[in-house]
C-alpha cells in the first residue's frame, strides 16, 4: 500500500506546474487542508488523488496523510520551479500544451464513447458458439524447444533438422558443431496463439519438428502432447463481454475520428500530404478510454483465457 501511494506521489511531482500554464493560476476550490507559501491545498485536490490512486476505503485514512504530504511536496517543487521561471521555459511550455491537448481530447472521446452499449447475453453466447476453437474445442499444446540465434539457422542446420527425428538429434549435432542453444518447455492453448498457427499445430503429428522465427532468435519446436482444455460459457463469458466492449470502443473511436477529419479543413503546409490518414485515424484509440483488460485479447481474439 505504501509503495502504491509513493508511486502516486511521484506522478504528482511529474505533473507539477500544469496550473502555471498560460498566465495567472486558477483559483482553487474546496476546503483548505494546508498552505504552502500562501498556496492552498484543498480537500478537492486530495480526493482526486485518492480516486486516481484507487485507494480502498479501509486504507483511505492512512493514505490521505501520505498523499497530503505528496501534494505539499508537489507544491514546494512547483513554487521553486516558478521562482526559477521554468514554467516559461519553451520546452516546459510545449510539454504542458501537449498534455493539455491530450487530456481535452481524451475527455471528448470518453464523452462520445460513454454511450456504447454493452453486449447482451445473446451476443456473448453467439460469439462463444462461433469460435469453438477458442472455447468448447480449446486445445493445449505442450511443447519442447531449442532456442537458437537466427544467424545460426543456416542451410546446414536446416538440412540436419529435416533429417532428424527428434530435438535431441538436432541438439547433439549442434553440440558437436559448437553452436549455442538453450532448451526449454512451453505450453500454449489455442486461445494464446494466432489462429493460423493454432490451426497448423492441430494438424501436426506429435514429435514433428518446426521452426518459429522471432527476429534475432529462432525456436525449433516439437509437440509433446495435445490436451483438450475446453472453456464453458460461464467461464469465458465475462472476458468475451469485455473483448466485445473493447472492439466496439475501438471501432467507435475510429468512426468518430473519421467523422471529425472529414468535417475539418486540413491543410498540409510546406510538406507533402501523407499517403494515407490511417495512422492519424488509428490514434483515436489512444484518445479513447483505455481498455481495462484484454488488450492482447483484442489483437488475437479473446486470447489469454485460462
Amino acid at each position: 500500500m505504501q509503495q502504491r501511494v509513493l508511486s502516486a506521489g511521484v506522478i504528482l511531482l511529474t505533473v507539477a506546474g500544469l496550473a502555471a500554464c498560460g498566465g495567472d493560476k486558477a483559483k482553487k476550490t474546496g476546503q483548505a487542508l494546508a498552505s504552502v507559501n500562501g498556496e492552498e491545498i484543498t480537500a478537492l485536490q486530495l480526493n482526486e488523488e485518492l480516486q486516481r490512486a484507487g485507494v480502498p476505503a479501509a486504507q483511505q485514512e492512512v493514505a490521505s496523510k501520505q498523499l497530503l504530504e505528496a501534494l505539499i511536496d508537489r507544491q514546494v517543487v512547483e513554487n521553486a520551479a516558478v521562482k526559477d521561471k521554468l514554467d516559461r521555459d519553451p520546452k516546459v511550455m510545449q510539454a504542458i500544451e501537449r498534455a493539455k491537448a491530450l487530456i481535452i481530447s481524451q475527455a471528448y472521446m470518453q464523452k462520445k464513447l460513454s454511450g456504447i452499449a454493452r453486449p447482451t447475453k445473446a451476443e456473448v453466447e453467439e460469439y462463444f458458439n462461433k469460435h469453438p476453437e477458442l472455447f468448447s474445442n480449446r486445445k493445449q499444446f505442450d511443447m519442447r524447444q531449442l532456442l537458437i540465434a537466427s544467424k545460426d539457422m543456416n542451410d546446414a542446420l536446416k538440412q540436419v533438422i529435416d533429417k532428424s527425428k527428434s530435438l535431441d538429434d538436432v541438439a547433439a549435432w549442434m553440440d558437436s558443431n559448437k553452436i549455442g542453444f538453450a532448451r526449454g518447455q512451453v505450453s500454449r492453448t489455442s486461445t494464446d496463439l494466432a489462429p493460423e498457427l493454432g490451426a497448423k499445430l492441430q494438424s501436426m503429428p506429435k514429435g514433428q519438428l518446426f521452426i518459429i522465427n522471432e527476429g534475432e532468435r529462432s525456436m525449433l519446436m516439437s509437440i509433446v502432447d495435445v490436451k483438450d482444455v475446453p472453456l464453458t460459457l460461464a467461464v469465458a463469458g465475462p472476458q468475451i463481454e469485455q473483448y466485445l466492449v473493447n472492439t466496439r470502443t475501438k471501432d467507435g473511436a475510429k468512426q468518430e475520428m473519421d467523422r471529425l477529419r472529414a468535417a475539418a479543413k486540413i491543410e498540409y503546409l510546406n510538406q507533402a500530404a501523407p499517403a494515407t490518414a490511417g495512422t492519424a485515424a488509428s490514434g483515436a484509440a489512444a484518445a479513447a478510454p483505455a481498455a481495462s483488460a484484454g488488450t492482447g485479447a483484442t489483437e488475437r481474439g479473446v486470447a489469454g483465457l485460462k
